[in-house]
């Protein structure tokens, strides 16, 4: 059974550096929200005719790779990837029930998908792209992988899989066993006879022994001489 990790201990000391580790998650949650709002809903007037809509799936990503300019690729492609990676990094430490890749995945492009509509609605020189969504989805799968899965199995109880026998974990399973110790030893120790048992089984035996010896000596005892 693997060694229940430092983070998940059940101390003053290591549930204040829990704690501290949840804050510094928080924190960074909260700037990366900001930052992902100033990047993705701040008007662009200029880009007003260069914008359109996209609904399918690969059309703008093969846009990205078939132009002449890889900066503007990279840019393109690699910015969107980066701007997920941090969900990857973040949803496993401040909400532990997003564990998993395909959780981290699907909330990430829940997330995205929403900013995307909000960008095709309400923000001018915006436009819906599916193709961010994919590509940020994919960013936080990175991340994910990279980072949050550790920082997800360090800070919180592993999730229980329905296919998986549930299995206790380190410090219960010690706990348990020496529990069972000391029971077997005090159980060892009642079967044990000790020195009061043992007298007492002596005088038991002395009373049981004492009415036979009595019959032997009664006939003797009875006998009279004649003159």
């Amino acid at each position: 059974m693997e060694p229940e990790p430092r983070l998940r201990r059940h101390s003053w000391g290591w549930n204040l550096v829990r704690a501290f580790v949840m804050a510094v998650g928080f924190v960074c949650m909260v700037a990366f929200a900001v930052a992902l709002a100033k990047v993705t809903l701040v008007p662009s007037p200029a880009s007003v005719p260069l914008t359109h809509t996209n609904l399918h799936p690969g059309s703008s990503i093969r846009l990205y790779f078939n132009q002449p300019d890889w900066r503007d690729t990279i840019k393109q492609v690699g910015g969107n990837v980066v701007l997920g990676v941090p969900f990857g990094f973040l949803l496993p430490v401040i909400f532990p029930r997003t564990r998993g890749f395909v959780r981290v995945v699907l909330m990430t492009a829940f997330v995205m998908l929403t900013v995307e509509i909000a960008q095709g609605l309400l923000v001018a020189g915006r436009a819906f792209d599916i193709d961010d969504v994919i590509l940020n989805a994919a960013g936080a799968f990175l991340g994910y992988l990279i980072l949050g899965r550790r920082l997800g199995r360090a800070l919180h109880p592993r999730r229980v899989h329905w296919w998986r026998p549930r299995t206790e974990p380190a410090r219960v399973v010690a706990v348990k066993k020496s529990r069972e110790r000391r029971m077997w030893a005090w159980r060892k120790s009642d079967a044990r006879p000790t020195s009061a048992t043992k007298t007492n089984a002596k005088t038991t035996a002395r009373t049981q022994t004492a009415p036979k010896s009595l019959r032997k000596r009664i006939p003797s005892l009875l006998r009279v001489k004649r003159p």
